[in-house]
């Protein structure tokens, strides 16, 4: 009579050449579910301050969407004002890496007079940019990811303790 073989992915009989650990998703379990990641971060913190390996858990945001947060009416002149910035600092940069070759006090007016050329060239850039769109797309916008939930995940071998320790933690704050 021969015994069943075991399957590679039981991590109760792994070979000494495999890793302790895994990020296959099948490998872990839901130990706790929480509508935001402060939260989610909260009860990992507690599993931590209980001296559990962390180094096994995973914090896994679901029902992920692309929020858009409309700011403000974008015109011309923010896009040039926003493109002059850029274009600064940009000459900063520039007029830092020529600077450092120049005799004496000439770095100072490489300096400027790269912070002026870049701002110039952004503003008028970014102007270009605007003009472009044809007045598609007039307002400012911030994109986000948001998830609807966070769920606390813990390889299957260890699950179990991290749920305990969490329901202890949960049921004794003070301690």
């Amino acid at each position: 009579m021969t015994s069943p073989e075991v399957p590679r992915n039981n991590p109760s009989k792994q070979d000494a050449s495999e890793p302790p650990f895994t990020n296959d998703p099948r490998w872990k379990q839901t130990i706790a579910r929480f509508s935001d990641y402060a939260s989610a971060q909260a009860a990992v913190d507690r599993l931590s301050d209980a001296g559990f390996a962390v180094e096994r858990v995973a914090i896994v945001g679901l029902d992920v969407r692309v929020v858009e947060h409309v700011l403000g009416r974008l015109t011309g002149g923010k896009a040039a004002l926003r493109g002059a910035g850029v274009g600064a600092w940009f000459g900063v940069l520039l007029g830092l890496l020529f600077g450092l070759f120049a005799p004496g006090f000439g770095w100072l007016a490489i300096l400027i007079i790269s912070v002026a050329s870049g701002a110039v060239w952004g503003a008028l850039l970014y102007f270009l940019g605007y003009l472009a769109k044809g007045g598609r797309r007039d307002f400012d916008s911030l994109e986000t990811l948001e998830a609807g939930h966070y769920e606390v995940q813990v390889e299957a071998p260890y699950a179990a303790e991290a749920a305990r320790l969490l329901a202890d933690q949960t049921a004794h704050p003070g301690d």
